[in-house]
């Protein structure tokens, strides 16, 4: 006979094994015992010692020959955190019976995914309304990265959620970002680059002629001696679309570690309070700081604008306050040409890459 009780706070079962099972391996009474669990996991419980026999330790090649003391420590998947509600604050900047606007920080991811499955603005947001577990994706229609912070919608209702998808799929959704950028871009313009996946690494975009259709229009707030505050648009909402397009522009995202510098800063033409500010910023500096839609339930425009993140306010202010700079010190240039706008630039075909094939699953996804 089998005695599986499961305590619900310890993940802990206690087992019994049965008469006919004896003579079996303990991995294979196991399995016949657990059979939703595999005979490898087993084994992997066996031998980190999650398994005892009457209280005590053995290996997965020992026999059993019934009435033993069984007790596995379940290991739960992570992935199975993915949708379970967690009490994570919020930062609600407008909500009604159809949609929330919140505010998410740098450093929290907006959808479980591997290495992610838990503390993530989906587990926040089924904790705040629990209805939404009947909402496809809790509500979310689009992304922001894990180290972007700024303005997201979430839909409330399956009503809400089409009409909000369909408005990204119209571009009618208006979002404004704010970025600082290494170098120094003298015009404003827009960039019209196709996104898709980098053939080379998987897990970054790249400029690719074969892939979906991007545009970035960007504008000149502040320019610094080796840095420039942007404002930037979407019309498109690719996945790292300003990482990318920034990068095009050889001005890439201060603080990026993937469509960056790389490590390597113009330290030489900073003043050691620039240095100081730039060493201790630790994301891209960019953040959703407006967003702009057509309410789903009563069908009027409506626009939400929050301010800079603390952490960019504290970078911008140890740019504006350099101190004067020897007209005898090595200026700095990231590239050796000017900072054009896009249109400026030409390119052969050589240049895109070939191949692209997208697999995200949101196909208007805002991973920016």
């Amino acid at each position: 006979m089998t005695d599986a009780t499961q305590q619900s706070l310890t993940n802990l079962i206690h087992l019994t094994i049965s008469s006919d099972l004896g003579g079996l391996r303990l991995d294979v009474a196991l399995q016949r015992l657990l059979p939703e669990h595999s005979r490898s996991r087993l084994q992997s419980w066996i031998k980190s010692g999650l398994v005892t026999v009457d209280g005590k330790a053995s290996t997965a090649k020992t026999k059993v020959w019934g009435g033993e003391k069984v007790s596995v420590d379940v290991q739960v998947k992570p992935e199975s955190r993915a949708f379970i509600a967690q009490d994570i604050p919020l930062d609600i900047v407008y909500e009604d019976d159809h949609i929330l606007v919140v505010n998410k920080p740098a450093g929290m991811v907006v959808h479980p995914a591997a290495g992610n499955w838990d503390g993530t603005l989906l587990n926040a947001l089924l904790f705040h309304a629990p209805q939404l577990h009947d909402v496809p994706r809790a509500g979310i229609v689009h992304r922001l990265d894990k180290e972007t912070s700024g303005l997201l919608v979430v839909a409330k209702t399956l009503n809400a959620q089409t009409h909000l998808v369909r408005q990204l799929q119209a571009r009618t959704v208006k979002r404004e970002y704010r970025a600082i950028v290494w170098g120094q871009l003298w015009r404003n313009g827009v960039v019209d680059q196709p996104l898709g996946r980098d053939p080379r690494s998987r897990t970054k975009m790249a400029i690719n002629r074969m892939g979906k259709p991007a545009i970035t229009r960007y504008e000149i707030l502040e320019r610094f001696s080796v840095q420039t505050y942007l404002r930037c648009n979407l019309e498109t909402g690719r996945t790292h679309q300003i990482r990318v397009h920034m990068q095009h522009l050889k001005a890439p995202l201060v603080g990026d570690p993937v469509y960056g510098f790389r490590g390597i800063v113009p330290i030489r033409a900073m003043t050691q309070t620039l240095r100081d500010a730039v060493s201790q910023f630790h994301r891209q500096a960019l953040h959703a700081i407006k967003l702009g839609l057509v309410h789903p339930a009563t069908n009027e425009f409506m626009e939400w604008q929050i301010e800079l993140a603390d952490d960019m306010k504290v970078l911008l202010e140890a740019m504006r306050h350099e101190d004067e700079r020897d007209d005898e010190e090595e200026g700095f240039e990231l590239s050796m040409e000017p900072y054009l706008a896009d249109e400026d630039y030409e390119y052969d075909d050589d240049d895109m890459f070939d191949e692209d094939e997208d697999d995200s699953d949101f196909d208007d996804e805002e991973d920016v």
